[in-house]
């Protein structure tokens, strides 16, 4: 298993394609209906991204703008986010943005009661809707800080559990639905991290689709840089550029003279507005 977005090393993200950035709406059209009239267009990108648990210096991020990766994941916040982010400030959010980086910010919030990982923050079925909307009035506020604009989304990551649990998958659900919804409520647009066994599995398959989030994150470690001829799923689900795919783990990479692990992932997915 990847050391992955709860522990105190990095997890980051690639794909093999040539990456372009397009307009196009939401993957869920229930996530723009009830915030705002009119929202800002989602700005998608649809190629490589990387990703460190600790964001890179500026110095990294401009020696690994070979155009080989075009996007990078950021830890904006979450009490079991894993990593300090000396680096990660408006400022470094800005310059990288101007050197042609998208950036895919990631909060990792309270995870399901069932989870065997130890977290400081946890929650259960009389705690999932506060905390849910709790952690997403922060994520907003800290993904509005680092100038992350409204429109942007936001994906929680969501760690592995067992999902046959059933009071302990309907609660994380009712935090998912909770967060999403806060989220939408703010104009954020809401997206998951999760596995394909299970945390992202259970978003894909409920039953009731009522505030989940519109874009999907799935782990799957097939080495197969694709979100559509693996995808799960319902091939009908999550097609409006709504899908990200972590294909291979803790891959250490060199590009002009620094050397980061990274998670692959392929990606057509919305990501930051910058501004």
């Amino acid at each position: 298993m990847s050391s992955h977005r709860l522990s105190k090393k990095g997890r980051y993200i690639a794909w093999a394609t040539t990456g372009v950035v397009v307009a196009a709406g939401a993957g869920i059209a229930a996530q723009t209906s009830m915030a705002a009239t009119v929202w800002p267009a989602q700005k998608t990108y649809t190629g490589r991204a990387f990703d460190t648990c600790t964001a890179p210096s500026l110095a990294a991020m401009k020696a690994w703008n070979t155009k080989f990766y075009g996007a990078a994941a950021v830890y904006i916040g979450g009490k079991n986010r894993g990593c300090a982010q000396p680096n990660l400030t408006k400022s470094w959010v800005k310059s990288v943005n101007a050197t042609g980086w998208k950036l895919i910010p990631l909060y990792v919030g309270a995870q399901p009661p069932c989870q065997k990982s130890a977290n400081p923050e946890r929650l259960t079925s009389s705690t999932a809707a506060s905390l849910g909307a709790s952690n997403a009035k922060d994520a907003v506020a800290k993904a509005s800080a680092l100038g992350m604009k409204a429109g942007s989304p936001i994906y929680l990551n969501m760690e592995s559990y067992d999902i046959t649990d059933k009071a302990c998958n309907d609660a994380t659900l009712t935090y998912v639905r909770s967060f999403t919804k806060t989220l939408r409520n703010a104009t954020y647009r809401g997206g998951l991290y999760g596995f394909s066994s299970s945390s992202a599995k259970a978003i894909a398959t409920a039953t009731n689709k009522t505030d989940l989030p519109g874009n999907l994150w799935y782990a799957l470690w097939d080495k197969k840089n694709t979100t559509t001829t693996d995808w799960p799923w319902n091939p009908a689900q999550y097609t409006n550029h709504s899908r990200g795919h972590q294909y291979m783990v803790n891959s250490r990479e060199t590009r002009g003279g620094y050397t980061i692990t990274v998670d692959r992932n392929a990606w057509d997915a919305p990501v930051a507005i910058i501004g």
